[in-house]
Formats: structure tokens, C-alpha cells, sequence
């Protein structure tokens, strides 16, 4: 698989996201390794100096007024990565692991950093190795950096830990001497180079931007389908109203929902003697809900973005030749940035999962058999499945809740204020995964509504995604064991085929 070359300062999130999904391994563009290799030469000046530096010959943390001999540097570098080993939990996934591989060489490529270009050589060969550290889930607060998790991923580097390789779990040395590498000893500061720093956060935070933009475009779809399954009405789709207004997910959301609908013959046959006069806002306020949670999304976008190509280990190498100690390993953008995805990812499920009711519900459905089956009493149809909607729609509102603000005193209050940015990044997955399968109900009952307005048909697009789905789940006749089906729809959400079935057109995630 062709390496993607990684610019410093200048990487796209379309890079990151093809590295997240498809595996591709990452090395460094050419012209970092200057600016790289005069950092690391200024770190072994100041090493062998007699001036006290942080984290080059001193201690760490509320242990930096210790002063360390220069023949035990190295040893410092050691020791602080195998103590840092105190992660806890399940392995984290091997794609987000090699996220933040990934995000660990462009925060070392800035240059700033002090560590040598052999390290980076064999950060970028486990990544084509396929060397795959074993990093436990739990254990950061987002503070001085993803500590634990980091160290756990640099222990394999020289020699000690955990690591996948060839499908089994090894010890670290034996992982890189499997694929033909070769550990390499830490230098002065190399070791708190690798560990201070967001990559941990930050690769779970785009791990769920990427997902959550995903089941974005699959809502504008399957809500599309859901109105024509009720009989709605497109009125509220006119470009004015959302121009009048002018929030630019809005606008995009409206008019991607009218090209889906453009055409259908169900919403003709309503346009005239429809008592109704105004949809319930699920939807009718599809476009200023949805296309909020899109802003939303693109707002942590940008922000995710700065942070994936930004330094942030401590100390730094300035410009001047100065190694001045920081905070760019303090993660509160990121734990800003993962609550805004959570919050947008809470309420694309919340008006979705309305949808569903909606559709079961005979009494507000514009006629649909209750619980869209075609002889209820006997058959229950998705009665049950819109229940597991709403515990999958609340369970994401008690994680939407902020973590940033939760911070607590950590290091002998050394860390008095910390981001928790690593565990609200964290959550993002669950919450994506919650997400995928409301939209999944919802377009099992969307497709169910849509083929009892035969003979009317919707329009092209949405056939389209109707066709698609049903080249894996059948219509819901007579009763029968759901679960697979649910699953089946839900990674139809997931992996963008029910918005590639449909066509949808609509701006990247960065415009």
C-alpha cells in the first residue's frame, strides 16, 4: 500500500481520514528532517551542558527541581516511559492506534521537538511494518499530555510492551524483530518527547468526527425517505427560508433533502387536499436540526485539524535555539472539540429517532399500518425496534454530557487543571455506533412506509437506496428474528452506502 506523505503544519483531515480507514502507513515529507535533526542537535547541547532543563537533565513534574547526571540521561528517558506504563482497560483499536502513530510523526516533524530522525525512521517502519502497539483505553486525563496511553505505544519502540503483529499479540522486541526492526535507545528528552502531547485524544476525537460526518450524510437520506414514508411536505424546503436565515449547514441540509425528493410521485399526490397544515418538526425542522449538528461538526473540524498538525510536547526547541517549557500538551481544544461532536452526534439521533416514532405510530404515520407490518396483532413489525431507538437515542444523551468541564487535580496538584479531552474523546465511538443504528431503524421503517404508498413510487434517488437495501434485508412481512437486520442497516449507515446509493452531493467535511 503507497505510504501517504505527510506535510507538517500542512496535512489534510481527508489524509488522516484515509489513513483511519484504509490502513495506509504515513511517513514524513523529505523537508521536515532539517528542522527536525537541529532540534535534536540543540537537545544534545543542552544535555551536555551544566544549566538545569527541563525534562533533558532534570526530573518530571513536581520532580523537575532534581537535577540528573549527564551519564544517567538515557536512563532518565527509560525510566519515565516504562513508569508511564499504567494504562488500564481494553486495547484500544488498531486503526486509532495507528492514528495516533500517525499524528505523533507530524507533531515531531514541526521540529520543535529534539528528538533524532532514527526514531522517527522507526515510528514510520512499524507503521509500513504493520507493527502495532498494544495501548490499553483508560488511563489519560488529557492534562500533560495522553501520558499513559503514549508511553504505551513508545515502550514498544524500545523493546518493552505489547504489539500486534501478524495477528498476534507479542512482546515488543519480539513484534519489531518480526518485522525485521530493531529497537532504539532514548535520548535526552526523546522519551518525554513521544508521551507529552494530544495524539491519543486527538486520534479518538477524529476517529468520531470521521464517523459522526458519516451517519450526517446518511440522516440527510434516510430523512428524506422518512418524509415521503408519512406524506410530508417539502414547503419547508424552499431555498428562502433557509437563506433568510443563513446558517450554511441549514442551507446545505435543505437543499441536498430537495434534490433527494425531487420527483417523487408520493409527495405529488398530496400537494392538493391535504388537510394537514404543518408536519411535527422532525420533520419539518430536519434542515435546522441536522444541518446545525453539521456546523457543529465542522466547527470541531477545523479545530481538529490545527491540533493534528500542531507540536505539543514539553519542552520545546523555539526558533531562537531556546528550549522553553509549555503547555501545548494541555488537550482542552480537543476536549472542546469532542464535546461539540457529541453534542451533534446526540441530536442527529434525537430528531431521528422522533422519526421512528412517527412512523410507528398509526395515529400520526398519515395512515401506515401500526408498527409498519402488514397485519398487526398477530405481527409486532418494528414495535420493538423502535423501543431500542429510544434507549440508544437516550443512553447518547447521558454521554453528551461535557467532560472538559470535569476537570480534577492530578501529579501532587503539579496538573491542577486538566482537559479530560481522552475519555470525551473516547466516548465518541459508542456514541457513533448508537448513532449508526437509530438511523438504521429508521431506514428499515422509512423503506417499510415508502413501499406501502405502492403504487405510488418515491423519487429516483431514494429508490435507488431502497434497491440497495433491499439487495440485503427483505421487506418486514410476517414476523421474524430482527437483529441481523438491524445490524445489517445500521453498517449501511456506517460505511456510506445508503448516502452513495442516493447520490448525495454535498461539501467536505473542510470546505
Amino acid at each position: 500500500m503507497t505510504p501517504e506523505t505527510l506535510v507538517p503544519g500542512a496535512t489534510a483531515l481527508s489524509q488522516l481520514e484515509r489513513i483511519w480507514r484504509g490502513g495506509a502507513p504515513a511517513r514524513l515529507a523529505p523537508s521536515a528532517r532539517a528542522g527536525v535533526e537541529a532540534a535534536a542537535a540543540r537537545v544534545a547541547e543542552a544535555a551536555a551542558g551544566s544549566a538545569a532543563v527541563y525534562g533533558v537533565n532534570t526530573g518530571f513534574g513536581k520532580l523537575a527541581h532534581l537535577k540528573i547526571a549527564p551519564k544517567d540521561t538515557a536512563k532518565l528517558q527509560e525510566n519515565l516511559i516504562l513508569s508511564h506504563c499504567c494504562g488500564v482497560g481494553e486495547p484500544i483499536p488498531a486503526n486509532t492506534t495507528r492514528l495516533m502513530m500517525t499524528l505523533k510523526l507530524l507533531s515531531l516533524g514541526r521540529g520543535a521537538s529534539g528528538v533524532r530522525w532514527e526514531l522517527i525512521e522507526l515510528l514510520e517502519a512499524m507503521l509500513a511494518g504493520a507493527v502495532t502497539p498494544v495501548v490499553p483505553a483508560q488511563g489519560s486525563v488529557g492534562a500533560s499530555g495522553d501520558l499513559a496511553p503514549l508511553a504505551h505505544m513508545t515502550a514498544v519502540m524500545i523493546g518493552a510492551g505489547f504489539a500486534e503483529y501478524g495477528g498476534r499479540i507479542l512482546p515488543g522486541g519480539e513484534a519489531l524483530a518480526a518485522a525485521g526492526l530493531a529497537p532504539v535507545p532514548l535520548g535526552p528528552k526523546e522519551g518525554l518527547a513521544f508521551i507529552n502531547g494530544t495524539q491519543f485524544s486527538t486520534a479518538f476525537a477524529l476517529a468520531g468526527l470521521f464517523g459522526a460526518w458519516h451517519a450526517a450524510r446518511s440522516a440527510l437520506v434516510i430523512s428524506a425517505m422518512s418524509t415521503d414514508a408519512i406524506m410530508g411536505s417539502t414547503a419547508p424546503l424552499q431555498p428562502e427560508i433557509h437563506s433568510l436565515r443563513g446558517h450554511a449547514g441549514q442551507i446545505e441540509a435543505a437543499t441536498a433533502m430537495r434534490a433527494l425528493l425531487d420527483g417523487s410521485a408520493i409527495r405529488e399526490s398530496h400537494r392538493e387536499g391535504d388537510t394537514r397544515v404543518q408536519d411535527p418538526y422532525c420533520i419539518r425542522c430536519q434542515p435546522q436540526v441536522t444541518g446545525a449538528a453539521m456546523d457543529m461538526l465542522r466547527m470541531a473540524a477545523g479545530t481538529l485539524e490545527v491540533e493534528a498538525n500542531a507540536a505539543t510536547d514539553n519542552p520545546l526547541v523555539l526558533s531562537n535555539g531556546r528550549i522553553v517549557s509549555g503547555g501545548n500538551f494541555h488537550a482542552e481544544p480537543v476536549g472542546f472539540a469532542a464535546d461539540m461532536i457529541a453534542l451533534a452526534v446526540a441530536e442527529i439521533g434525537a430528531i431521528a429517532q422522533r422519526r421512528v416514532a412517527l412512523m410507528v405510530d398509526p395515529t400520526l404515520s398519515h395512515d401506515l399500518p401500526p408498527f409498519l407490518t402488514p397485519a398487526p396483532g398477530l405481527n409486532s413489525g418494528l414495535m420493538i425496534a423502535e423501543v431500542t431507538t429510544a434507549a440508544l437515542m437516550s443512553e447518547n444523551k447521558h454521554l453528551a454530557n461535557p467532560c472538559v468541564t470535569d476537570s480534577t487535580p492530578t501529579s501532587a496538584n503539579q496538573e491542577d487543571h486538566v482537559s479530560m479531552a481522552a475519555h470525551g474523546a473516547r466516548r465518541l465511538g459508542q456514541m457513533v455506533g448508537n448513532l449508526n443504528r437509530i438511523l438504521g431503524v429508521e431506514l428499515l421503517c422509512a423503506a417499510q412506509g415508502v413501499e406501502f404508498r405502492a403504487p405510488l413510487a418515491t423519487s429516483k434517488p431514494l429508490q435507488k437506496v431502497l434497491a440497495r437495501l433491499r439487495q440485503e434485508v427483505a421487506p418486514i412481512g410476517a414476523d421474524r428474528y430482527l437483529a441481523p437486520d438491524l445490524e445489517t442497516a445500521a453498517r449501511l449507515v456506517a460505511d456510506g452506502t445508503v448516502a452513495n446509493a442516493a447520490g448525495l452531493a454535498l461539501p467536505d467535511l473542510r470546505r
